[in-house]
């Protein structure tokens, strides 16, 4: 009758919770949180790729013509067509920038909704998954 009973309760460190999450990850499935995370990734890229592909290609196409116009000029004298060459390239390359901005735009129009919905959702699900963890 004088046995007690003595419990000692001690909460795992932060260090330790991540490694138990790691660990249980690899045992898991792929929830509904990873699909829209990569979705969300992917949008993502879909907004910003295209974009700076195109700028890229704008430039350095704008760029390279605008070095044949000044070859033209120097090296063989031709200079009514390496100005005018010159020119269209600093043109092209002066474009890219704008055409950047205006492409990035129109795809955040295109997809900006659906990455606000999934990413309010992905943030509703890791708000409730921190507050479970803190309870």
């Amino acid at each position: 009758m004088g046995d007690k009973f003595n419990y000692i309760y001690t909460a795992p460190t932060e260090s330790e919770r991540r490694e138990i999450e790691k660990i249980r990850s690899q045992y898991t499935t792929a929830g509904e949180k990873d699909d829209k995370l990569n979705r969300l990734r992917r949008l993502d890229r879909l907004v910003n790729f295209p974009a700076k592909a195109v700028a890229a290609i704008f430039a350095v196409a704008g760029v390279l013509t605008f070095g044949l116009g000044a070859s033209l000029c120097l090296k063989w004298y031709e200079y009514v067509w390496g100005a005018s060459l010159g020119a269209v390239g600093a043109l092209v390359a002066a474009a890219a920038y704008p055409l950047y901005k205006w492409i990035l735009r129109r795809n955040k129009r295109k997809f900006g909704a659906e990455i606000i919905k999934l990413s309010d959702e992905l943030l509703k699900i890791c708000g409730e998954k921190s507050s479970n963890n803190h309870k």
